[in-house]
Formats: structure tokens, sequence, C-alpha cells
């Protein structure tokens, strides 16, 4: 499937995945303290559901919090799926129901959110 339209930007442990429209649609946030990283799908309203991430060689369905800001789901610094984010060749994808699928490039933004929290 084609990219999502939009770009990556990072800013202290966060990255963003912005659409043209200026919207802030995918973020992956760093809590050091925690040694956790939080993956917020934006725009989707909700309570209790699941993610599922696609990569190249990797897939999992994550249990979800729905709020205000999105649905969002949380992951130890060191999971596997992460490092499978990071170097899915070209990109990987991110379902939510009632959502649409997004197709995100795997680019430097994601890695160094990463390694902010190992």
């Amino acid at each position: 499937m084609p990219r999502t339209p939009g770009d990556w930007s990072y800013r202290q442990g966060r990255a963003t995945y912005t659409s043209p429209q200026g919207g802030a649609i995918f973020t992956m946030a760093c809590d050091r303290s925690a040694g956790r990283i939080t993956l917020l799908r934006a725009g989707v309203a909700g309570e209790r559901t699941t993610m599922r991430i696609f990569t190249e060689t990797a897939s999992r369905s994550l249990d979800s919090a729905g709020g205000t800001a999105g649905v969002n789901a949380s992951l130890t610094a060191r999971d596997p799926l992460l490092d499978a984010m990071a170097f899915s060749k070209g990109r990987f994808a991110v379902e939510v129901p009632n959502a649409q699928t997004l197709y995100l490039p795997s680019w430097i933004e994601v890695s160094r959110v990463i390694e902010d929290c190992r």
C-alpha cells in the first residue's frame, strides 16, 4: 500500500507523524522513567479497543485505551515489535477499528524515540 501522506517530526523523546494539513495522526512517545513507549493514533475516539501493528517481520494486536486524544497503546522500550517497526522495509501499518489504516514510513524518527527510552 502507498505511504500515508505526511511527514515525521522529532522533539525530545517524541516522534509525530503529521498530515499535509498539519494535524498529528500518529505519535510515538517515550516515558523514560517508566521505560515505556506509548503509541497514539489520533483522531479516533472510543473506549477500549485493539490497535494492530503490521511490519515486514512481525504483527501484533495491542490492547488499547480510548480517550479524547485518540487510541493509545503502551509497550516496554525493549519490546521486539518496536524494532520491527523501526527496521521494517519502507513502512509499517497501524490499524484501529473505525479508522483509516495508516501506512507510515520507517524513518529515523521512529528509531530515535526507541533509543531515547533504552
